[in-house]
């Protein structure tokens, strides 16, 4: 009969009484609620925010974009190299998408393919973004590091007869 008893004398309209949930308005942009995730460091949870976004307004580069970089920060470096050259297949301009793929490119070991793509997206940027800049510094040092780091072999060249003075030069690659 508790149900049945009296509640003091409130009613919704005494300023006391937590107000009514308004079904009619909207809910905020999934992209939005991801980013503040992201920026607050709970990437599982902003990964569930992007996907509730690609239903809400559709797979786009953006969209994209964010749920690789989700990936990214989860350490899910294939699935988010995957979404992200998906996103810039999307969109071969969208800078972020291009930035993020980078990274995940160089964070596999991939300096050269990294270095291009930063490269892409500094061009895109005109270089106004200072950590596309500092990637792209990076990238351009790995790269150039693991070629001439990389284990030395003694080049294996023979020198070959061809007719009368003519000599070529043949390696085994």
């Amino acid at each position: 009969m508790a149900a049945c008893q009296s509640t003091g004398g409130r009613t919704a309209s005494d300023g006391l009484s937590p107000p009514g949930v308004d079904r009619s308005a909207e809910g905020e942009d999934g992209l939005i609620v991801g980013h503040r995730l992201m920026d607050s460091g709970e990437y599982e949870l902003a990964l569930r925010a992007y996907m509730r976004a690609a239903g809400e307004i559709g797979v786009n580069a953006d969209v994209l974009s964010a749920i690789g970089s989700a990936n990214l920060h989860l350490g899910r470096l294939g699935q988010a190299e995957r979404i992200l050259r998906q996103a810039v297949k999307e969109d071969p301009t969208f800078v972020p998408a291009l930035n993020n793929l980078g990274v995940v490119l160089m964070e596999q070991g991939k300096p050269g393919e990294a270095r291009r793509i930063f490269q892409q997206a500094f061009a895109l940027d005109s270089g106004q973004t200072d950590s596309i800049r500092e990637n792209l510094r990076l990238a351009i040092a790995e790269s150039e590091t693991s070629v001439y780091d990389g284990p030395q072999e003694e080049p294996n060249f023979t020198l070959v007869r061809r007719g009368q003075g003519r000599f070529v030069l043949l390696s085994q690659l």
